[in-house]
């Protein structure tokens, strides 16, 4: 485009900013910390399951050519992020109930990288990364350089925050908010919808009337089977890999459906959606199906702009005989789909509550186990003055055992996707062509019988009766049969449960249902079946398969099955004593205690159950456990084992020292709140550095972070009053460094409950320069008063110095230390982000778009004063700390400061400009930020000696770290 375009394009801009004034954003609503909506909660379950990892993200990546504004790029997202609440939300809890908690709108980092080849892999690996609900960000930003004017730009967003109907309305906010910071005019937008966080109180407030629907639908849903075609996956981790299979049509394929479902009153998806039952009914060889498609919920006008997740899953059920026409079979289940959309706000997952034990088959396959969907090809990003090309970033990863697609556009085709565990990659390519041949034969001929339509010879292969009858076996998770040349068949069986089949008893149930001749001499028991790629079974490597029939090697599986039966009882005995304590947690939440060996899922039993059973045992036994542990043993009987075994694994991690085994409890120590955070995790290196013994508090799903370092685990929050209180509980020291930050009520909370069950010993607090406010003068002195105006979180600090100095004194429990620290600078993630939010973000994000930094100067008249931010390196600050929860400490007793040094704002901007090689100036100017203006030193003698800075620790050396 030529400057004169250019300028023209930015005269009409201007003109039509001023036109048409800026309509106001609708603006957050405050009521509270939100719920989330019922499909946020599966979203995050299955992340509390371990199911999630990058199932959920949504990569959405496009090609841009031309000459792309990195700096109105930035501002752009960040503009995305503060008109859309959801995108910087993130999901703690509080006891067992996740919330939705907003983050102030900040900055969002753009990473820019130079393309390594066509950047492929840089883009699946960014796109695969997972995202922690709790900690946040929901958004990330990645843009690829593959030369100066061409470029790749990939956002990653968790599901949990979009979905499809979000994403033309983020897109158009995008292309508009970077257009305005292009041309430095203001974004001409339309007010958006509705805040997220109002829609799920809007629908959490009708619960009652759900749960209610719930009920009748799933009372139509009984008796339902799941699709016996798919092979029984145990509920419990898995990769979900997934395999893609297409089948092109012609594009006079998709206009003549669309036609036959105008002729019967039906939109193209139900036309798709019959074919699917057909092609599935031919597969399975049953006319009674479910299948699961997807349904929105911004049908309401104001929330046809609303960004979040707004989609639940339909359940169709319909019974479409083989003497039906194809035109019949349209009706049919026209009237299904149709009668599923007048319930389409009942969350699905409140029917599978209902159904109980009746959502899953007797192999344990879920019910909504197969989908089938209607789709566009994906569309690029547009960003004006710039050529724009979707890039497909594909994960690999399927949601459902299987989908069933049409993708329309210039070239439709027909898709199947599948999960590589629940069904192999053959059937589903004879699936898809399976597929695409019913939707042709529809369109030529929609009055022939559904039993007459192609595809039974492309899908139906025979299974062979022995693998019919190990599949149909509820202990059997997985089978394989291979049949040899002059003998009976080889049988392989993966088993499960707390009362698992043997290989005996497996071929005594074969004997009752298989013809003699088909008969195995023996069911051999594996670990796993071997597969391929294509999820095919594996014939090399299974056992005696390759060569000949060898019955012999199953005596040798049976002799290691029955050793393992024989550890499983001897853990069974130990857990004698923790079975009666699952019983009764079993009970508590499923209404009534269950016998030993009583099934989680038929005792009515679901996610969500899983994950508040799992947090009531941990509380309980004060050992690890997750909903997905309860998942994948089931019984109070594996449960207890399995906590019996756990136990015996904390006694002996909990007296190991130094290398070797003591029979004594370990003496000396220190509580560490805040382990996972910047500060937390230098503190707990430093302390495990000089052999101190250290117990830290961590969420459960961060619980594996620490324990790599080797530290006693306590689970806990500081939302969770009781778990403070059981982790202080015998400490000899606590540093207390954990901080919400914005709830500070929760901060207060939980000083209160630290001190409560505070025994003894030096209790170290990491407190804030905050907590002086704007105290008189510029050299600040150690304890020395505030001055006002204190920040809400300054003042939550200084109500937590009190509590501690005050409970010091009335117990005499040891020595207090308030520690008061100002910006911690280090290499660690958490601290890097102290570069992208608040006053030194501000300078940080100008310095990157290349932005003249503003900095305060003196007004006429008045003397130059110097303004700049105090600083500490993580490593100093733990030396501080560790040396401070010492009984010996020269800073017991009192309040003191933690400084590496002091930093102007103008040498801040000046290091900035050089290591981001950015062309901005520093523009003194009277009128800058306020919240800049800062002249004060702060003094800090007391911990002068653990605060010298070690090679390396110098502030130019950790701010280039920092910038990375």
């Amino acid at each position: 485009m030529s400057n004169d375009q250019n300028d023209l394009l930015r005269r009409a801009r201007n003109r039509r900013t001023a036109l048409a004034p800026q309509r106001p954003a609708a603006a957050d609503v405050d009521a509270g910390p939100a719920p989330l909506s019922h499909a946020q909660q599966r979203m995050w379950l299955m992340e509390q399951l371990g199911q999630g990892g990058a199932l959920y993200n949504v990569p959405i990546a496009t090609r841009l050519r031309g000459p792309l504004d990195e700096a109105a790029l930035a501002t752009a997202l960040t503009g995305l992020t503060e008109r859309h609440a959801v995108l910087r939300t993130r999901y703690p809890r509080r006891g067992e109930q996740p919330y939705q908690h907003l983050e102030p709108a900040g900055p969002v980092p753009l990473a820019v990288l130079d393309a390594t080849g066509d950047g492929t892999e840089q883009l699946t690996a960014e796109a695969a990364r997972p995202f922690d609900l709790t900690e946040g960000p929901v958004l990330r930003a990645l843009l690829l350089r593959h030369a100066p004017e061409d470029h790749t730009l990939l956002l990653t967003i968790h599901h949990i925050a979009v979905d499809g109907g979000s994403l033309p309305v983020l897109a158009a906010d995008l292309a508009e908010l970077y257009a305005a910071a292009r041309d430095g005019v203001e974004p001409r937008l339309p007010a958006p919808g509705m805040p997220y966080a109002e829609y799920a109180r809007q629908e959490r407030a009708r619960d009652a009337e759900l749960t209610a629907a719930a009920d009748a639908l799933a009372a139509r849903l009984a008796g339902a089977r799941p699709l016996p075609l798919l092979r029984p996956v145990a509920p419990g981790a898995r990769d979900r890999r997934a395999g893609l299979h297409a089948v092109p049509l012609d594009p006079a394929t998709v206009e003549g459906l669309r036609q036959l479902g105008a002729r019967h009153g039906a939109t193209l998806f139900a036309v798709v959606l019959a074919a699917a039952f057909a092609t599935l009914r031919t597969a399975a060889g049953q006319d009674d199906l479910t299948l699961g498609c997807a349904s929105g919920h911004r049908a309401r006008p104001e929330l046809r702009r609303t960004v979040g997740l707004g989609v639940n899953t339909l359940a169709v059920r319909a019974e479409p005989a083989g003497d039906a026409s194809f035109a019949e079979a349209i009706a049919l289940v026209r009237g299904a789909l149709l009668e599923a959309q007048q319930h389409h706000q009942v969350p699905f997952d409140l029917v599978v509550e209902r159904l109980g034990a009746a959502a899953r088959g007797a192999d344990g396959t879920p019910l909504l186990s197969a989908s089938c969907d209607l789709v566009q090809p994906a569309t690029a990003l547009t960003l004006p003055g710039l050529d724009a090309e979707h890039v497909d970033v594909d994960l690999e990863l399927a949601k459902f055992d299987l989908t069933l697609v049409l993708e329309e556009g210039p070239r439709p085709r027909c898709l199947v996707q599948h999960d590589h565990a629940a069904l192999d990659g053959a059937t589903a390519a004879r699936l898809a062509e399976a597929f695409a041949a019913v939707l042709r034969a529809a369109v030529e001929d929609p009055d022939r019988p559904l039993a007459e339509l192609p595809g039974e010879l492309l899908v139906r292969a025979d299974r062979h009766p022995v693998l019919e009858a190990l599949a149909a076996h509820p202990g059997v998770a997985d089978a394989a049969v291979v049949e040899t040349a002059d003998g009976p068949p080889l049988a392989y069986a993966v088993v499960r449960g707390a009362v698992a089949p043997s290989g005996t008893d497996l071929r005594a149930r074969l004997r009752a249902v298989v013809p003699a001749a088909e008969l195995p001499l023996a069911v051999t028991l594996l670990d796993r079946i071997p597969r391929g790629a294509d999820g095919a079974v594996d014939r090399g490597r299974l056992p005696g398969a390759a060569g000949a029939a060898a019955p012999g090697g199953s005596g040798a599986a049976e002799a290691d099955r029955a050793e393992a039966d024989r550890a499983t009882a001897a853990r069974a005995t130990a857990a004698t004593g923790p079975l009666d304590l699952v019983r009764t947690a079993f009970g508590e939440l499923l209404g009534s205690v269950p016998p030993a060996d009583g099934d989680f899922f038929a005792l009515g039993g679901y996610s969500l159950v899983a994950v508040q059973l799992a947090e009531r045992l941990r509380t309980r036994v004060g050992v690890p456990l997750t909903g997905l542990d309860i998942l994948e043993h089931r019984t109070p009987r594996a449960l207890a084992a399995l906590l019996a075994a756990r136990e015996e694994e904390r006694r002996a991690a909990l007296t190991r020292v130094d290398g070797f085994h003591s029979t004594e409890p370990r003496t000396g120590t220190v509580l560490l709140t805040g382990a996972t955070g910047g500060v937390g995790a230098a503190v707990l290196q430093e302390l495990m550095a000089q052999g101190r013994p250290v117990r830290v508090l961590v969420r459960p799903e961060s619980a594996h972070l620490p324990a790599l370092h080797g530290a006693e685990i306590a689970e806990g929050d500081l939302a969770d009053v009781d778990s403070l209180e059981r982790a202080v509980k015998g400490v000899d020291a606590v540093i207390h460094a954990a901080c919400t930050f914005t709830e500070h009520e929760v901060d207060r909370a939980a000083m209160r409950a630290l001190l409560d069950g505070w025994s003894g010993g030096p209790f170290v607090f990491v407190s804030s320069i905050d907590a002086y406010g704007r105290p008189p003068g510029t050299e600040v002195t150690e304890g020395g008063p505030s001055g006002a105006p204190v920040t809400a979180y300054g003042q939550a600090k200084l109500d937590c110095e009190r509590m501690l100095f005050e409970t010091a004194e009335a117990t005499g429990h040891g020595p207090a230390t308030v520690v008061r620290a100002p910006i911690v600078w280090g290499p660690h993630h958490r601290l890097r982000d102290q570069l992208r939010w608040g006053s030194t973000g501000d300078l940080y994000q100008a310095a990157l778009a290349g932005r003249p930094i503003a900095l305060p100067a003196a007004a006429d008249g008045e003397p130059e004063e110097w303004n700049g931010a105090a600083w500490v390196h993580s490593a100093a600050l733990a030396r501080a700390l560790a040396a401070c929860a010492l009984p010996d400490s020269p800073a017991a007793g009192r309040i003191v400061n933690a400084i590496t040094g002091h930093v102007s704002w103008a040498e801040f901007g000046t290091e900035l400009i050089r290591l981001l090689g950015s062309d901005s100036t520093l523009d003194l100017r009277p009128d800058a930020d306020p919240e800049l203006r800062r002249p004060w030193h702060y003094r800090a003698e007391t911990l002068a000696a653990a605060l010298q800075p070690e090679p390396g620790e110098d502030w130019r050396s950790v701010l280039a770290a920092m910038v990375g």
